[in-house]
This record gives structure tokens, C-alpha cells and sequence, in this order.
């Protein structure tokens, strides 16, 4: 069997798994990758002459390893490639499209997870300055979808999935159709992003997105994401993407109630150790701590 007639078996399988479609693009990309390696490499393409010896030289090879530019990738990232390698070629073992596992000896590298990147205090007063100072057709858009993210901490997919009737203003609410695991969720809305909403909302018919494009089409994912890269540079916020808004969510949530718990309902984490990332400890607060364990001499 061809790679790419096993891809789409794998593809349909996790689908009926339940799997989304994020997942499932990064196991098209990890295989495509793989094929186009075998391709240049002038390797079997079959998938029964896949062996453990070819993937890891996959794995080692600068396809994997390093970026466009030449830099090393993250190790995160490859890992992500090492758990698509596993995933799939056990499918293909466990389906009977394969003779072995040829992805049974990877093992994902240790590595700590990234810092979060959250804006400082001083960065979100810098973004919000920029936003309520926008003017043109987009302004009012632009400005309720900031304030959105950065007093709900969902997701952009979840916001853009957003329709009107989603939205309970004086309940504070929203209903979230879209979330990652698709599953049905409620959160609660800041006071500053529910009247930043409201007002968008005064302008908009009765039913259909809540962010919509030029003909009134729900906005696209690639150019909220632009829209907001534009105004977080306008702000001068270096090295931030439209996601840092949700961490920067998490961070102040967590700063203000110190709740981890609290804070992981709030971002709809399904682990505490997805939440855990935003824990940080206090330079200050350590330097008391250990002075405290000790007695302090006597005069």
C-alpha cells in the first residue's frame, strides 16, 4: 500500500476516533513531510518497506530538524513530528497494512514546555490605547474581539465561531460552539469586554457571526490573526502573536485569585497540567521564603 493511501485510511479512522481537524492537519503535515523525504531520498514509498532504521533517519534528517531559514526547530516541534511518526505507523501495524510497528522505537525527547508569552501590564495598556483609538469601518470590530480575548481567554477559533444568539449580554455569558475537544462550553465575560461587545452587537442584524468580514461573511481565522498582529505592533509589542492575549488572560486571572483551579475552568483545560505552565514564582517572594526558614540571630 502507497503512503498516501494510508494516510487517508489513518485520516478517516481518527476522524471517526473523534479527533479534530487541528490534530488531524499537523498528522497530514508530519506524513507528508515523511513522503516527500522518501521521495527525494529515493526510497520505498510502500508502507511494508517502511523500516525503524528509515524513520529514524527521517527524524534525523534537516527536513525535521531544522526551519526554512536553517535555524533548529524547537524541540517541541519535533516532538510533535515523533508522536505523528507513532501514532500513525501503529495504525498501520494495527490495521494490518504493515508487518511492524516501524515508528515502535521513537521516543519523544524531554524538553519543559515554553513560557506562555503574556503581555506585562504596561503592554496592555499600550494595546488598548491603540484599539480605542481606531477609527474606520473595522474599529469597532477589531476593538470588541481584543477586548474579547483578553477578558475571556478563549480561543480566536472560539470568538470567530461566535453568532449573536451566543451571546448574553446581562448574564454576561458567552456560549461557545467551538471549542477545542468540540464539546459545548459556557464562559464568562469581563465587564470591559461585554460592553465593547454590546456595542458591536447595536450595529449588527439580529442573527448570523458576530465577527464578520466586508460582505458580512464570518471572518476568517488568517485575517483576525493579521488585524491583531497590526495593532500589537502598533502598540509596540514585540514577539507576541494574537494567542499571547490568552495567556496574558490566564497570567492576570491567575495573579489576581491565585487559584490555579479556578483558572483552569476559566480556560477550559481538561488537564491542571496544561494550566500549571502559568505558575511563576516571585523573585521577592522567594528571597522572604528562604529568609523565613531560619531564625533570624539575636541582637
Amino acid at each position: 500500500m502507497k503512503l498516501q493511501v494510508a494516510l487517508e485510511r489513518f485520516v478517516a479512522q481518527m476522524r471517526a476516533d473523534g479527533r479534530s481537524e487541528h490534530t488531524l492537519g499537523q498528522y497530514r503535515r508530519a506524513i507528508g513531510l515523511l513522503a516527500r523525504w522518501l521521495e527525494r531520498e529515493k526510497r520505498p514509498c510502500e508502507v511494508g518497506s517502511i523500516t525503524h532504521e528509515t524513520i529514524a533517519a527521517f527524524l534525523n534528517s534537516p527536513d525535521v530538524r531544522t526551519c526554512a531559514s536553517g535555524a533548529l526547530k524547537a524541540t517541541v516541534t519535533v516532538n510533535a513530528t515523533r508522536t505523528s511518526m507513532r501514532v500513525f505507523f501503529a495504525y498501520l501495524h494495527d490495521a494490518g497494512y504493515a508487518p511492524t510497528n516501524a515508528a515502535r522505537l521513537v521516543r519523544r525527547a524531554i524538553c519543559s514546555p515554553p513560557a506562555p508569552k503574556a503581555l506585562g501590564d504596561a503592554e496592555v495598556e499600550r494595546l488598548l490605547q491603540v484599539v480605542d483609538a481606531a477609527t474606520g469601518p473595522t474599529a469597532l470590530r477589531d476593538r470588541a474581539l481584543i477586548r474579547l480575548l483578553l477578558g475571556s481567554g478563549i480561543r480566536i477559533g472560539s470568538a470567530l465561531a461566535l453568532d449573536v444568539d451566543d451571546v448574553d449580554l446581562e448574564r454576561g455569558e458567552l456560549r461557545l460552539l467551538q471549542v477545542k475537544g468540540d464539546r459545548v462550553e459556557r464562559v464568562f465575560l469581563s465587564d470591559n469586554a461585554a460592553t465593547a461587545l454590546g456595542r458591536l452587537l447595536a450595529t449588527l442584524p439580529a442573527n448570523g457571526p458576530v465577527f464578520r468580514g466586508p460582505r458580512g461573511e464570518r471572518l476568517l481565522k488568517r485575517c483576525a490573526q493579521r488585524r491583531i498582529t497590526q495593532r500589537l505592533d502598533a502598540a509596540g509589542v514585540r514577539d507576541a502573536s494574537p494567542h499571547s492575549l490568552r495567556h496574558t488572560f490566564a497570567t492576570r486571572l491567575l495573579r489576581r485569585t491565585g487559584d490555579l483551579f479556578l483558572v483552569k475552568t476559566a480556560m477550559l483545560h481538561r488537564s491542571i497540567a496544561s494550566t500549571a505552565v502559568y505558575l511563576t514564582v516571585d523573585d521577592r517572594r522567594w528571597r522572604e521564603a528562604v529568609a523565613s526558614i531560619e531564625p533570624r540571630p539575636r541582637s
